[in-house]
């Protein structure tokens, strides 16, 4: 099952959004810290609603931390950023990929960037619009990765 990665987020209520849906999917979901919120900020509880029980958490001090259990687990990096040559649409994901996203004003930074695998890309028609939002983004690339490992019944 492909698992979700947030690089040091910073919006509470994006987070809890994705916390939902890795929730309603059972989607692992790992935060790498620093936050920019606390975890028990009312913002990121609300987007979240009462389904955090239900998230299969995992919360990094650093990279380094989600770097060693990616290497334990397997898989690859798969990052999605407006810097990546191949539309999500024609990348073949794989059961142990790990989907990662930057944080919300600045992306991933060129170390990480530099770690991952393959760098896809959501592509966006409107050249005066920079990128979408992080909820936005995961679900796409998420619910894409589901489509083709035949999760969407599940």
């Amino acid at each position: 099952m492909p698992q979700v990665v947030l690089y040091q987020p910073e919006i509470p209520p994006n987070t809890g959004n994705i916390a939902r849906t890795c929730a309603a999917t059972e989607t692992p979901l790992h935060l790498i810290e620093p936050l920019g919120f606390e975890l028990s900020d009312r913002y990121l509880k609300r987007a979240g609603l009462d389904y955090w029980p239900y998230v299969p958490l995992t919360i990094h001090p650093d990279w380094k931390s989600l770097q060693r259990q990616r290497q334990q687990q397997g898989g690859r990096l798969v990052a999605f950023t407006t810097k990546g040559d191949l539309n999500y649409l024609d990348f073949e994901f794989q059961e142990n990929d790990w989907l990662i996203y930057g944080r919300e004003t600045s992306g991933l930074p060129d170390d990480v960037m530099a770690s991952c695998d393959v760098w896809v890309r959501i592509p966006i028609t409107q050249p005066g619009v920079r990128s979408l939002n992080l909820s936005v983004s995961v679900a796409i690339g998420l619910f894409e990765a589901r489509r083709q490992l035949y999760y969407a019944g599940r």
